[in-house]
């Protein structure tokens, strides 16, 4: 752009709407910022929801990011409760039939739990603040929940119900949890996670349909029921309200490596909703994680005020399951080859304390940890300066024991 904007409008309250106007304030923009969210709830953030939650520790209260009275801090109008319906140009159309126009828009609205065909109305999903203040509430009342998905929300479910003394089953499609993210070899420690923590975890197995909200028939046949079911199957980008835009919407909002959207010269896109062109990756790439989504934030506030951009960060994503922290640094999904680097959970051994890497071309491209934080860290830099693998190696428990 030619010049600084006037009025940003930003669509989407959650982690990346609020960051990006942080973000714009903290760089020094003076003029007009809106804040629109389809709930109702102030900015809240969300892995605390199938996290501390779920597992009551935590009141809902205190995941919100920033109260009525901090937003009022920023200098920002918010419209909460209003779910945007369409985009004109860098016009806005809400739900009620009003609209916002600003100079440019900031598209930041995420994903929508992904559902089954066929589901019932009374299987859940666990997606927003109402979702999980809801399901911690069912869980005085059940004695079975059966889960669809081993993926992380799958696994923090699991733990949280499985503490109040719910008996868990977990029905997966693939032949290990999380394997399009961890791999073969790394998801089977995984499946260790959830045997070894007293759930009964079913893997390559498939539904055929729901014979009623609490019961599902398997592909052989057979049937499985409980008190309750939840769906955790992944997430859909947000993007049907954008359906007259003529974005290019295929996996999320196609955008530039800056955010911008492409085709555009006024809206930008972050977070779960939005495909950044990757580099690394030769192609526009969806990163639905909570730390890409703050540096996309810092990334799409210097693009519209055309100030230095921040120096680019390696991804990072964790989980709270089963009494530890599932941690990973990098682009676990280019790798061609993995190998243990601390621990002996891939020899049969104590899944807790293994690490293992990521390489690609012979090059580290991420690390897995399974409660093991400080091993773990030393990696982020060697993922950053692209480590050969015998630099990588010798920085491990095997390379350590050699070196001895």
């Amino acid at each position: 752009m030619s010049q600084i904007p006037e009025h940003v409008v930003v669509v989407g309250a959650g982690l990346g709407g609020l960051r990006t106007v942080e973000q714009l304030r903290s760089r020094g923009h003076t003029g007009r910022i809106t804040l629109i969210g389809a709930e109702v709830h102030p900015p809240y953030d969300r892995p605390p929801l199938s996290k501390q939650i779920l597992n009551g520790t935590w009141e809902p209260a205190k995941a919100t990011f920033r109260d009525l009275e901090g937003l009022a801090e920023l200098d920002v109008t918010t419209v909460f409760g209003k779910r945007a319906v369409g985009l004109d140009g860098t016009t806005v159309q809400l739900e009620d039939g009003t609209a916002v126009s600003g100079d440019v828009v900031v598209l930041a609205t995420g994903v929508t739990a992904r559902t089954l065909p066929g589901q019932p109305a009374g299987v859940v999903t666990l997606r927003t603040l109402d979702d999980a203040i809801a399901l911690r509430g069912a869980f005085d009342s059940l004695s079975s929940l059966l889960i669809v998905g081993a993926g992380f929300i799958g696994a923090e479910v699991a733990c949280a119900a499985h503490a109040r003394g719910v008996q868990v089953t977990v029905l997966e499609a693939l032949p290990v949890p999380v394997e399009r993210a961890l791999g073969r070899e790394v998801g089977a420690l995984a499946a260790r996670l959830f045997t070894e923590g007293g759930i009964d975890l079913r893997c390559d197995t498939r539904i055929t349909r729901f014979v009623d909200e609490r019961t599902v028939e398997l592909s052989d046949g057979s049937t499985l029921g409980a008190d309750l079911v939840l769906v955790g199957i992944g997430s859909l980008p947000d993007v049907d309200w954008l359906a007259s835009s003529g974005f290019d919407t295929t996996n999320g909002v196609a955008c530039d490596a800056s955010g911008r959207v492409v085709g555009t010269s006024g809206v930008w896109a972050l977070g779960d909703i939005a495909s950044w062109w990757d580099e690394s990756r030769g192609r526009h790439h969806r990163n639905e994680h909570w730390t890409t989504t703050v540096d996309q934030s810092s990334i799409v506030a210097s693009d519209i005020l055309g100030t230095e951009p921040p120096a680019a960060t390696v991804p990072y994503v964790w989980s709270d399951q089963f009494g530890m922290k599932v941690q990973t640094f990098g682009r676990t999904d280019l790798a061609d080859e993995v190998a243990q680097l601390h621990g002996t959970g891939m020899d049969g051994g104590p899944v807790k304390g293994t690490v293992v890497g990521y390489f690609a071309g012979g090059v580290l491209v991420g690390v897995v940890g399974f409660g093991a934080p400080a091993k773990l860290v030393r990696y982020r830099a060697m993922i950053a300066e692209g480590a050969a693998r015998d630099a990588v190696l010798a920085q491990s428990d095997a390379g350590s024991a050699v070196g001895g």
